[in-house]
């Protein structure tokens, strides 16, 4: 299912270890927005550097919230599924016409995504290919991209900066491990669709199947993500918590988590 490791695509950064890592919610629904929901995205920063973990639609207005756009040092998007960039056209656009940033943003993404999105329609976004077994340096953090179960290149991405270690799922299916992120992972964000009656319905993993990933992966933390509106967010959260072995936060917009 994955093909060889490719490429680095810049240098490594050089990390501060006194800087702390933090992960702001912009949006955490699971396939399309809720009422007053947002799609896939995150805010990652670690000491002076500001990423954006995918950027899907309602993530933009959230992240005007918390942080200047012209702060962001790059996007990382882990697959083509609308639910997942399509908040890029925004950034874009704000780019484009706002008055804070003078040079394209840096975007690293599956080819499929650019060809979505268009480069010649979107001429602030930089555009960085990125596959399975890539490695990206960007500012003080180092990402490492590794091939999900799930659709067409989708990719799970481990954080590594201020000496804190941050490993984000994407969207997957049972058969991949959060494992190949490798040892010592802070937290874990983690995709949790549904509850354990929808498993073999889609290609998500359930509360049950989250929980049990990262135990296997010695995670020191869990937060579950990427859930359907319409599923009982406690329900999710109690078989994850029964298979993780222990407490398990449960992402929302605008909540913080400090590594």
């Amino acid at each position: 299912m994955c093909p060889a490791h490719r490429k680095d695509v810049s240098t490594a950064p050089d990390v501060d270890p006194g800087d702390t890592m933090t992960v702001t919610v912009l949006g955490c629904d699971g396939s399309w927005p809720g009422p007053s929901g947002a799609g896939s995205g995150y805010l990652v920063r670690v000491g002076d550097t500001v990423l954006v973990l995918d950027a899907g639609p309602g993530t933009f207005a959230v992240l005007q919230t918390v942080c200047d756009p012209a702060e962001v040092d790059a996007v990382v998007i882990s697959h083509h599924h609308h639910d997942h960039w399509t908040d890029l056209f925004a950034m874009d656009t704000e780019a484009r016409f706002g008055r804070g940033r003078r040079t394209p943003l840096p975007v690293y993404a599956p080819a499929r995504v650019a060809a979505l999105a268009g480069p010649e329609h979107t001429p602030m976004l930089a555009w960085q290919e990125i596959g399975h077994g890539d490695r990206a340096g960007i500012g003080e953090v180092s990402c490492a991209f590794h091939r999900t179960d799930h659709a067409e290149e989708t990719l799970a991405v481990r954080i590594d900066g201020g000496g804190r270690a941050l490993g984000y799922s994407a969207d997957t299916g049972p058969e991949w491990s959060p494992e190949v992120l490798g040892s010592g992972l802070d937290l874990l964000l983690c995709e949790a669709t549904y509850t354990a009656d929808h498993e073999g319905t889609a290609g998500h993993l359930s509360g049950r199947q989250a929980g049990a990933a990262a135990r296997t992966a010695d995670a020191r933390r869990l937060v579950i993500t990427h859930r359907w509106p319409t599923v009982d967010a406690r329900a999710v959260a109690e078989e994850a918590e029964a298979a993780f072995g222990g407490p398990v936060e449960q992402a929302a917009i605008g909540k913080e988590f400090t590594l």
